[in-house]
């Protein structure tokens, strides 16, 4: 009867160790370059390097591959991504981010603000432009893929 406890013991010891406490690769599921393609009012599309640390999202390497002049190579870009879960193995979560134009861009001051949904390994959602350069005002979808 003591060996069938200990093996009891041991067999619920290992049960258990599957539950909880391991990590997950879906909390840095935004992790690395991503290609972004805007459509609507305007056609923009940029490349960027997005790395999540906890809710907030640091965005580097940011280059818009289409002709604009709302965003010169002094822009700067924050984000925030919340995971909603993995579920038979398709991660979703909320992701959100605005890319704001240097105070020396010779097209005034603009903000795109991009808010989305990451399922698997894209994003997709709307994006909105704003600001006092000229030609620099829209809306329209986005998706995101890396």
């Amino acid at each position: 009867m003591k060996h069938f406890g200990i093996a009891l013991m041991f067999s619920l010891a290992v049960a258990l160790s599957g539950c909880g406490g391991g990590t997950s690769s879906s909390s840095s599921a935004i992790n690395g370059n991503w290609t972004a393609t805007l459509t609507g009012s305007q056609d923009l599309s940029f490349n960027v390097t997005l790395t999540q640390s906890g809710g907030a999202v640091s965005v580097t390497n940011l280059s818009f591959t289409t002709s604009q002049s709302c965003f010169d190579t002094g822009a700067t870009a924050t984000g925030a991504f919340t995971l909603m879960g993995t579920l038979n193995g398709v991660t979703t979560g909320s992701f959100q981010m605005t890319i704001q134009s240097a105070a020396s861009n010779a097209n005034g001051s603009n903000t795109l603000v991009l808010t989305g949904t990451l399922t698997n390994n894209s994003i997709a959602g709307n994006w909105t432009l704003s600001g006092s350069g000229l030609g620099c005002t829209g809306s329209g979808t986005f998706t995101m893929a890396d």
